[in-house]
């Protein structure tokens, strides 16, 4: 950014500026080389050293370009609608800028190698391509090339026309058309080879040279169309690229660098090398550029920052003050270190000062009247948005007796610098401190300085905060800093755009400005003032410019002050600076060693290594090693008084050590101890800790560490619980059907439901859309076929009539079973009707609610069995309950089969955590602990309350527990034997034995009852698991179905799903069509603009070609009237003399072009193209002279006429070159005209093709359209195949059966319009010839009248006519005897008739004897055929058995019949022609009857 109008613009100037950028850089002369570094261009003597800086008036350099032949430089500048700025060196004045159609920036430059020729290249948005005549300031031509990103463009340095342009993928050279004054720019893309080194043939991925059909993926279209792209994009789409460096020029000689710094020169002669090192660097060689004489070649190398990493402070800045006493140094950490500047004292660290607060700024005053030095520090308060000043003071005593003034760490005391603070009311970035206790400020806030004045009337004890007394606003924006002049008479103001703003601190009046760095480049990093005040050395961010500006124009007044204080201050420094250099010249010089910054090694290796160190100080009592050395002065200074602390308190230190080491041995004897006691009773082991603070410590870190792992334990629990809350939601709250299972008892089936999510919104109302659009286009299609009544009650009673046949053809049609299992196919549309995307995206929605449907109601058959088998269940279980009881009495250990439900069949189990699943003891509170044992105090009551009660005690050891014997207690029944068992049989009495009898006789009756009521359980039990198994064998039957059905629906679905992914691929191929179009149209367009573009060239062309050709036939003309005229003009002189001449007039001179010396380095030679007009005619006029001169005169001819001579042949050579120069001039536009007719043919044939592909394009979707895929669903067998080879379908077509149906009724209604319209033509055939016929017989009429009127002239008088004369009324005679004729006719005509009849009964009659004889000959012919087999069969018989006169009297018999059936086929035969006969007599009757009218 310039700094705007204002005062003070001109006030400073650049003195030198020096830096190096290492971005971009070439020689404008063989020993000058310029580069771009900030808002400069840098011109660098390599001879002389010398640096010329010419500066950017409008911000930093942007592209750069160098021309050594014509010493001229161009560089663009970086602003909106930059400019390219054209300079001639050495006076580095500005030739001429050219302003192009860039809006942001330009990225590349380069000149032409010969001629005034300049290439540019433009950034976003335009990314365009121009050619420049940049000594008319004129745009030749430019190309568009969107997208492309450059990384380098050059001329072809043998051919200015030829333009290479290499791209992040890709390298195209640019060729340079022209046509008179017009030029052309002609793209040629250069084929790179791929990663192994290979070229490929080029593939146009927009328009494929073959195309591939597939009648059921359908065509194979371009990668784009597949991607979706549509515009430009479409025809540059590659699928993979390659991104290749810069394409550099290929030289005889070629250098090669390497990333180790040496350089490497490759001497090539055909198939072999030369390998040389030319030159080792020992650093990486970033770039290398020769001289425009080949002469010398340029190196560049990165630059290396290496960081120091030993220092426990890191400094942020120094500061030294003007009496050269000390060196103040601020770190970040908030430390200002004092240290001895003069290099006697060796730099000596005298102190240090520790702040509170981060220190931004350091200003520093010295008051040579006091001895004293202020030092002022500018802190960041971070609480407050304010700043904060700390004030303190150095005198020559810290100097002279420092120890007084320091601590043993090294800090210095209060009482010896004088500190004071003050608050300020802005928040600052950097201050600046007068002598007169004024203070200025740049603020951070706001773009303004503030004033402030520090007076000891106003601080109170409370601190107050100082208010600004003036602000003066700025015109910079960023963060910026201050810096005052050594005189304090100039305040300099510097920030982040560049500009450095110079205030009289008095007036605080703008002296000077100047834009001297760039935004771009991170704008002024630091400044500082010469100390005479006539110089200013600014330095900035990032660019790599050190600018040294000095005054132009200032007051002399102040000039001269500026010089007075520097003169003075000379006088007071002069005895200690020529002292001090006596010491610097005895210093050595300091080599920096960049492993000295490496990281510190490990702990053992450094031990070991300072051990071994002279500078090393051990302490055994620690085993502390420290290095001296290596330390920084703060920790020498803790060393140092850690020493002296440890050598004071020797003895008490040994006295501690003692008793130390008896607490110790005290203490592990308690941690022995401690091992051997149970773990409830053991301590911790920091309870052994008798450091109270250390343990409070332990035990403080130990919470903050439990409280840590705590917080991170909720917040990883708090995580898990979110997700499995979202596992949750997503995958078990939003499903209205839970995912569960149903498995068998008895055998290894699973069958698992169709977990179901609530179908959203959205999704309802979309399908109610289209079931009301689908009934909308029912019925719309049923109107429109509406016929009449009649028909369609035709209809209905054929569609009832085919409802039988549709129904067995609709699972067919359909392509699925889906209505079978829950789904309703009627509200689909028919496949064969599926034409438009509409209906197919229409479709896909009707499927998926149809295998929603489909789902549902395996679903509900799945609920169903599910409940029965928690019903199965809970049956076991009673029956179960029932085992056990049983088992139980007849005292069995017996493992009773009870099943469960798995975890598969309640899923909502895994949602609880079970209290048996949790393997950690449980954690309960005090109160839990309370309350648990208090219930197990009452649990143990409640166990041992009953066992004090007598009467249950009793009852229970009389009757077992119970007040009446049950049946089930019968297997507990014993029977008490008598009192006297005891006793030995022999002494038993009879009452004893009787009673001996009768408990035996109870005891087997009692064991029969027990032994017949275990058969009973036993039964029972047989019986109960009976059941069991064939219940659940029946419920695993039931399963087994369920899996069967489970199966059918998974067929079902997969063939619906099936029809989405047919239906999904005909969407997408049809957008990909759709796409394909957009694109074909898209570059038909581009095609046709470019195809009238090239027509109005090529009207242009040939009109300048047809101008040109008449221009250079008149110099052809005026070249042979020369030649014609020469005879003319010499006619006087002698003929051996007119020879001569002539001979002189033909010869012409050597070809005068700079030959290429032999000893140039130059690898291209003379490498300009062809010459000017004008500099060839000079030349070669040049060269004339030598012919002209009077030497070559022939002997004999006067002085007059060879001047004429000569200018003769003067004149007929300037026409011969002009008419070379115009035929060159002629043939170059014949070409550019036939290139450009070679390019119109081309496009021509390119927007055919465009046509032809969108004409195929459009009959594929037409074709696709029609060429539905229709899924049919076929039982086995059902199609069956004559041979085993599959029959090619390629060319047969899928139609509709009611499309047949309506071709054929359409057709037969054709049919019958035709019938009837050859009817209608026959009828009125009929009528043509009845016309005919009554025009013929009118006209016989005529003919027979006029034959008539002849006869009745030459007709004799007979009876006939003597009656005609003679009867009164003689039409009535005549009529009575034609009625009398009639009448005889009508009943000849009627016993004709009668006669017709009775033959035709005849004829019937006999037609169906006819027919009775042929049925009887049928029979004859069936028995003749069994006759002739029992004739064989008898024929063997009569063979075998020889009954000869059986079979002649049955050959006999046979024969009478054969004969009397010829004799009735002869009377058919007769009786047939007489009804042949009599038909034509009827015929002949027929036609002699009149015709009637």
């Amino acid at each position: 950014m310039a700094a705007g109008p204002g005062p003070g613009r001109d006030a400073l100037e650049v003195s030198w500026v020096q830096g190096f950028s290492n971005k971009n850089f070439g020689f404008i002369n063989n020993q000058t080389v310029c580069y771009p570094c900030g808002n400069y261009i840098l011109f660098l003597d390599l001879e002389t050293k010398k640096t010329t800086a010419l500066q950017c008036e409008t911000g930093p350099v942007g592209a750069f370009a160098a021309n050594a032949s014509t010493e001229v430089v161009a560089f663009s500048d970086q602003k909106l609608n930059p400019v390219i700025h054209i300079h001639h060196f050495p006076e580095l004045n500005k030739l001429t800028e050219l302003k192009g159609s860039a809006q942001l920036d330009y990225t590349l430059l380069a000149f032409s190698f010969t001629g005034p020729y300049l290439a540019s290249y433009s950034s976003i948005p335009e990314f365009v391509l121009s050619v420049w005549n940049w000594q008319e300031s004129i745009l030749l031509c430019s190309e568009s090339q969107p997208g492309i990103t450059a990384t380098s463009l050059s001329f072809n340095p043998i051919n200015w026309q030829q333009l290479c342009f290499v791209g992040e993928s890709s390298v195209t050279i640019w060729h340079i058309e022209r046509i008179e004054d017009g030029h052309h720019l002609k793209r040629n893309p250069v084929e790179l080879p791929d990663e192994q080194g290979s070229i490929n043939p080029h593939e146009d991925l927009f328009f494929p040279v073959s195309r591939s059909d597939d009648p059921y993926h359908g065509p194979n279209l371009p990668v784009s169309a597949i991607a979706g792209l549509e515009g430009d994009e479409a025809e540059t789409f590659v699928s993979t690229c390659r991104k290749y460096r810069m394409w550099c020029h290929m030289f005889v000689e070629k250098y090669r660098k390497r990333k180790d710094g040496i350089l490497l020169f490759y001497h090539i002669k055909d198939l072999q090398y030369e390998m040389k090192v030319c030159a080792d660097i020992s650093q990486p060689i970033s770039s290398l550029i020769f001289s425009p004489d080949y002469s010398s070649l340029l190196l560049a190398t990165d630059q290396c920052v290496c960081e120091s990493g030993g220092f426990v402070y890191r400094t942020a800045g120094q500061c030294y003050d003007q009496s050269g006493q000390f060196l103040i140094a601020r770190t970040t950490e908030g430390h200002v270190f004092i240290l001895d500047a003069r290099p006697s004292k060796l730099f000596q660290v005298l102190g240090y000062i520790v702040l509170a607060d981060e220190v931004l700024d350091l200003s520093v005053v010295s008051d040579f009247k006091n001895d004293l030095v202020e030092v002022m520090v500018l802190l960041n308060v971070a609480e407050v948005q304010r700043a904060r000043l700390e004030i303190f003071c150095l005198s020559s005593a810290i100097t002279t007796d420092n120890d007084k003034c320091v601590n043993d760490q090294g800090m210095f005391n209060a009482s010896a610098l004088k500190n004071k603070q003050y608050e300020l009311d802005y928040p600052l970035s950097s201050a600046v401190k007068l002598k007169d206790n004024i203070v200025y400020g740049y603020c951070t806030r706001a773009p303004f300085i503030c004033k402030y004045h520090l007076s000891e009337e106003n601080m109170l004890e409370d601190q107050p905060v100082f208010s600004s007394e003036k602000r003066i606003p700025s015109n910079q924006f960023g963060s910026g800093f201050l810096c005052v002049s050594p005189n304090s008479q100039w305040l300099a103001a510097a920030a982040k755009d560049g500009v450095l703003f110079i205030y009289n601190t008095s007036t605080m009046d703008i002296l000077a400005q100047k834009h001297c760095h760039s935004y771009q480049g991170g704008g002024i990093r630091s400044m500082i003032f010469s100390m005479d005040g006539n110089f200013i050395l600014v330095n900035d961010e990032n660019d790599g410019a050190l600018v040294c500006l000095k005054w132009k124009k200032i007051k002399k007044t102040e000039i001269e002050e500026a010089a007075f204080y520097w003169q003075s201050l000379l006088d007071i420094l002069n005895k200690s600076i020529s002292d001090e250099n006596v010491v610097l010249k005895s210093m050595a010089e300091w080599q920096f060693d960049p492993g000295s910054t490496s990281k510190s090694l490990a702990e053992e290796k450094f031990k070991e290594a300072s051990l071994k160190s002279p500078g090393v100080d051990v302490t055994e009592d620690d085993g502390n090693v420290t290095n001296t050395n290596d330390m920084t002065w703060i920790g020498q200074k803790i060393q140092k008084v850690i020493r002296e602390e440890t050598q004071r308190f020797a003895n008490q230190k040994e006295e501690l050590q003692t008793g130390i080491k008896k607490l110790r041995e005290t203490i592990q004897k308690m941690m022995h101890e401690n091992e051997q006691v149970p773990d409830i009773e053991k301590l911790e082991h920091q309870e052994f800790n008798l450091d109270m603070e250390e343990q409070e410590r332990v035990q403080a870190e130990a919470e903050q560490e439990v409280a840590r792992a705590r917080k991170e334990i909720e917040m990883e629990n708090l995580a898990n619980c979110y997700l499995q809350d979202f596992i949750k939601y997503e995958c078990w709250d939003t499903m209205c059907v839970k995912g569960c299972a149903v498995k068998c008892f008895h055998m290894d089936c699973e069958v698992k439901n169709y977990p179901l999510q609530e179908r959203s919104k959205e999704e309802l109302e979309t399908l109610e859309k289209v079931l009301r659009l689908k009934d909308t286009e029912t019925a719309d299609l049923k109107v429109q076929k509406e016929d009449p009544e009649a028909e369609a009650e035709t209809e209905e009673g054929e569609k009832e009539a085919k409802a039988v046949a549709d129904d067995g053809e609709s699972f067919c049609l359909i392509g699925s079973l889906s209505s079978q299992y829950g789904g309703d196919t009627s509200i689909l549309y028919h496949q064969c009707d599926l034409h438009t995307k509409e209906q197919r995206v229409n479709q896909i929605v009707l499927l998926k609610d149809i295998i929603y449907k489909v789902k549902t109601a395996f679903n509900k058959e799945f609920d169903v069995v599910a409940q029965q088998k928690e019903q199965e269940i809970a049956r076991v279980k009673e029956r179960n309950l029932r085992i056990r009881e049983i088992l139980e009495q007849l005292g069995l250990q017996v493992e009773v089969w009870e099943p469960t439900l798995t975890d598969d069949e309640m899923p909502e189990r895994a949602l609880t955590v079970q209290d048996s699943e949790i393997k950690a003891e449980k954690f309960l509170t005090q109160e839990e602990k309370e309350k648990a044992e208090m219930l197990a105090k009452l649990e143990m009551e409640k166990r041992l309350a009953p066992t004090d009660d007598d009467r249950l005690r009793a009852l229970d050891d009389m009757m077992g527990g119970v007040l009446e014997v049950r049946k089930e207690d019968i297997l507990k029944m014993e029977i008490p034997p008598p009192p006297f068992i005891s006793k030995p049989e022999d002494l038993w009495n009879d009452e004893e034995k009787r009673l001996f009898g009768e408990y035996e006789k109870k005891v087997k009756e009692l064991n029969e009852e027990k032994e017949e009521y275990r058969q009973t359980l036993k039964n029972e039990w047989k019986k109960l698991e009976a059941s069991i198994q064939e219940t659940t064998r029946n419920f695993d039957e039931t399963v087994c179905k369920l899996s069967e059905r489970k199966v059918k629906s998974e067929m079902v679905i997969h063939q619906e799903e099936l029809k989405i992914v047919n239906l999904t691929c005909d969407l997408l191929l049809d957008e990909e069509l759709d796409t394909r179009e957009a694109g074909l149209h898209n570059c038909l367009t581009k095609r046709k603009k470019e195809k009238v573009k090239k027509a109005k060239t090529i009207l242009t062309a040939k009109n300048k070609v047809d101008a040109y050709t008449a221009t250079y036939k008149d110099a052809v003309d005026e070249e042979k009237n020369l030649e014609r005229r020469f005879p003319k003009q010499f006619a006087d002189i002698p003929d051996d003399l007119f020879d001569e001449l002539f001979q002189l007039y033909t010869r012409r001179p050597k070809n005068p072009r700079t030959e290429i010396l032999l000893d140039t380095a130059n690898p291209y030679g003379n490498c300009s193209d062809s010459e000017d007009y004008k500099d060839v005619l000079t030349l070669l006029m040049k060269a004339m002279d030598e012919l002209d001169s009077p030497e070559h005169m022939p002997e004999g001819l006067d002085q007059s006429t060879w001047k004429k001579f000569c200018l003769a042949r003067r004149n007929k050579m300037e026409s011969e070159e002009l008419v070379k120069w115009k035929a060159l001039k002629l043939a170059e536009m014949q070409a550019f005209f036939q290139r450009r007719t070679d390019e119109n043919e081309k496009m021509k044939s390119q927007i055919e093709n465009i046509f032809k592909e969108l004409t195929w394009l459009q009959e594929k979707k037409m074709k696709l359209q029609q060429n539905l895929i229709v899924q049919f669903v076929l039982k086995q067998g059902q199609v069956e195949l004559e041979s085993a080879e599959i029959p090619d379908y390629s060319d047969a077509i899928l139609i509709k059966k009611s499309v047949v149906e309506e071709l054929n009724s359409s057709i037969s209604t054709q049919g019958e319009k035709k019938i009837a319209a050859i009817i209608e033509f026959k009828e009125f055939s009929r009528g043509i010839r009845r016309l005919e016929w009554e025009h013929k017989k009118m006209r016989m009429q005529i003919e027979d009248l006029k034959e008539k009127a002849r006869d009745i002239v030459i007709l004799p008088i007979s009876k006939d006519c003597q009656l005609f004369l003679t009867v009164l009324n003689y039409d009535s005679h005549i009529a009575q005897h034609i009625a009398g004729m009639e009448e005889t006719l009508r009943f000849m005509d009627k016993l004709h008739k009668k006669n017709v009849k009775n033959h035709q009964k005849k004829i019937r009659e006999l037609k169906k004897c006819i027919r009775l004889k042929e049925e009887a000959n049928y029979e004859l012919s069936l028995q003749l055929k069994e006759m002739l087999v029992s004739v064989s069969e008898r024929r063997h018989i009569f063979e075998a058995a020889d009954t000869r006169d059986i079979s002649e009297e049955i050959t006999r018999q046979r024969y009478q019949e054969i004969l009397k059936q010829k004799n009735l086929r002869d009377l058919i035969k007769e009786q047939k022609e007489e009804f042949e006969s009599l038909q034509s007599e009827l015929e002949i009757l027929r036609t002699r009857r009149p015709p009637h009218i």
